[in-house]
């Protein structure tokens, strides 16, 4: 460390502000939502040099807005839009209330094609911008067939907002889709980003999802998810991309032993399986 300092000691001051620039961090607020019933969590998003700001999934506005109307009012963000993973009342059924609440009648709203006053929704890969902060957006449809899983880059730091398809150790129902559709969410196209990315899920499930993982899979990974969620009540970006190809049972198809528990070996099989055991897990 000493010798690092030395040696940077006499560097030009560009160099120290494209270290920090690389490797600085987006802000990110986690606003829980009806917590001990469906715990959803709403996410704002801040660049903090802009003040560029986008609210998530604030589907109760009654606890979102005083958040917004304070950090607005100080100063802290200027808002810039709802961002909605799908839509589902318990994700995007606040949309229209907030816009009222807040007094910001225009406000954009980005999203699936059937979330609450959508007025932009982009194709699957295309971009938009949070100050300095770099958008993209993924169509994961099965969950909802507009489901769109939201990774924001800043520097190095690398995000997924990933609503109700990917939770830690889990993933959500195939309410609008099939096995198919899931596994190729999960082990294509999410599995597809840096495995660094840390996931801000819709939902704080850690705990049941870990109990579902370990009448799956007594591995160590699974064993120290468990053991996480049982010491902390909130989970939500602490595990990433490559955290759940280790501990997540459905992001596993190729596990020896996840294909003994369902007696499958197909990956699509697999993933129809085991979400069909989780529905009856107790």
């Amino acid at each position: 460390m000493n010798a690092f300092i030395a040696r940077t000691s006499l560097a030009p001051r560009h160099v120290y502000r494209q270290f920090a620039a690389t490797h600085r961090k987006m802000h990110i607020k986690s606003i829980p939502m009806w917590t001990g019933s469906s715990d959803n969590y709403a996410y704002l998003v801040v660049d903090d040099k802009s003040k560029d700001a986008v609210i998530i999934d604030p589907a109760h506005p009654e606890e979102v807005a005083p958040v917004l109307k304070k950090a607005i009012d100080d100063g802290s963000i200027k808002l810039t839009a709802i961002v909605n993973t799908h839509h589902h009342w318990d994700h995007a059924g606040g949309n229209t209330k907030l816009r009222t609440a807040l007094g910001l009648p225009n406000l954009e709203i980005i999203g699936g094609k059937d979330c609450e006053k959508v007025n932009k929704v982009p194709a699957h890969g295309q971009g938009f911008n949070i100050g300095n902060i770099a958008v993209k957006a993924l169509h994961t449809p099965c969950h909802t067939q507009d489901s769109i899983c939201w990774v924001m880059q800043d520097g190095d730091d690398k995000v997924v907002f990933t609503g109700d398809t990917l939770f830690h150790g889990g993933c959500g129902r195939f309410f609008e889709g099939n096995g198919a559709e899931m596994h190729k969410a999960l082990n294509e196209t999410l599995a597809s980003l840096p495995d660094e990315t840390r996931v801000f899920p819709g939902h704080e499930y850690t705990k049941s999802n870990a109990k579902f993982c370990m009448s799956v899979l007594q591995s160590e990974a699974v064993k120290a998810l468990q053991a996480f969620a049982e010491k902390h009540r909130e989970t939500q970006g602490k595990f990433t991309i490559g955290d759940e190809k280790k501990h997540n049972v459905f992001m596993r198809p190729h596990d020896p032993e996840i294909q003994k528990a369902t007696g499958e070996t197909d990956p699509v099989a697999i993933m129809t399986k085991l979400r069909e055991m989780k529905n009856n897990f107790k």
